[in-house]
């Protein structure tokens, strides 16, 4: 029987998960939404194949996300980014829609 991967759903499990690839002095991910670290958990079972990754930071900032890493490929981090943003942007709608529904 094949044995099942836990799923982590936290920035600390991730940011423990993952510290192999951390680059030293760094914090790592920063946003604790469930979403956001169960994407992010799968984009780096491929990230954590290339020998010498690393990431730095994974963070919002001025409001949009931002994923910093020693690979030098904007658009690598683009594209990473746009995936949290797309979540973020849910994230923000769902709540202004349970704002606004009448009580």
């Amino acid at each position: 029987m094949a044995k099942r991967e836990q799923v982590i759903t936290t920035k600390a499990e991730f940011n423990e998960k993952y510290k192999a690839y951390l680059s030293e002095g760094y914090y790592g991910l920063a946003i604790d939404l469930e979403p956001v670290v169960i994407i992010l958990d799968d984009i780096f079972k491929s990230l954590t194949k290339i020998p010498e990754f690393k990431f730095q930071q994974i963070k919002v900032k001025f409001g949009k996300c931002r994923f910093y890493t020693n690979l030098d490929s904007r658009m690598l981090e683009s594209s990473v980014e746009s995936k949290i943003n797309r979540i973020l942007v849910d994230i923000e709608a769902k709540k202004n829609l349970s704002l606004d529904s009448p009580s």
